[in-house]
């Protein structure tokens, strides 16, 4: 985010009601005997689950509201004018969006950003989740930073991330969480915040096995009242800094799709702890 241009459970398994009947039996064959009935106010579930395999099927995410926010995008470097308005953020003023950083080999943060954030919302989708992104493609310009947050606070969002890579010098490497400071507006949802970073930085640490970042912030910890998207959010929020662009070995990470996917997973589980 730093440098600116121009800016199991197992799926259900059936169960052999009769005693001798034969589970998926290719041939079809039936000793015939009939199903014992449930006893009388025994409690029933689905799919002839036991009540705690029922219950385990809940997931802590069904109909959890969670607000993703790619950070950056594609369209931004090509339209400075538009991206370096001045939107107010609560305590001062900053740029309505920047174009980010990108990897020595050309990789840009707002393509990392974007395949991420689709990655993670497809996990978090089919765990019954409602997910929102923030932008609708990699082509197009901003939205401003206070747009991104207003998103977050119209739909109520339970959570919400935005998602970014870092431009450090190449000596740094490692993974930080950004958390708000309360600049008044927003600390209603500061203690959630805070909550919320611990979670993800959990998951994201023990998923992915990079390191905590060794440049800024304290066990992958950095919090800021400089941020829009931060102060303007009446939501539980944070911003992750998933690696340093300009490092080699981070770099080669973020710029691998299988490992991206390793990424996702490992937010998700984070989100799920969170709102267990």
């Amino acid at each position: 985010m730093r440098i600116h241009r121009g800016g199991p459970l197992a799926a259900g398994l059936a169960l052999c009601l009769g005693a001798l009947t034969a589970c998926n039996d290719s041939s079809g064959a039936s000793t015939g005997e009939p199903a014992t009935p449930p006893a009388a106010g025994a409690p029933t579930t689905p799919a002839g689950k036991s009540p705690a395999a029922a219950e385990d099927d809940a997931s802590p995410l069904d109909g959890k509201v969670i607000v993703i926010d790619p950070g950056h995008n594609g369209g931004n470097a090509d339209h400075p004018s538009e991206i370096n308005k001045k939107v107010k953020i609560g305590n001062g003023s900053k740029a309505c969006d920047t174009t980010g950083t990108e990897t020595k080999a050309g990789y840009p943060e707002h393509a990392f950003t974007w395949d991420v954030s689709n990655r993670l919302a497809k996990l978090l989708r089919a765990r019954g989740a409602k997910v929102t992104l923030t932008r609708k493609d990699d082509k197009s310009v901003g939205p401003c930073i206070t747009e991104r947050a207003a998103i977050g606070n119209k739909l109520h969002a339970d959570a919400a991330i935005s998602i970014h890579a870092d431009g450090a010098a190449a000596s740094g490497h490692g993974f930080h969480i950004i958390e708000p400071i309360s600049i008044g507006r927003n600390a209603d949802m500061v203690s959630g915040s805070t909550e919320l970073g611990k979670a993800l930085r959990d998951a994201y640490h023990k998923g992915t096995g990079i390191p905590y970042s060794n440049y800024l912030g304290k066990n992958a910890i950095d919090r800021r009242d400089d941020l829009g998207g931060l102060n303007m959010s009446t939501v539980p929020k944070v911003f992750i800094e998933c690696g340093n662009m300009q490092n080699k070995s981070d770099a080669a990470k973020l710029s691998s799709a299988p490992f991206r996917q390793r990424i996702a997973e490992s937010l998700a589980k984070g989100f799920q702890q969170y709102l267990d």
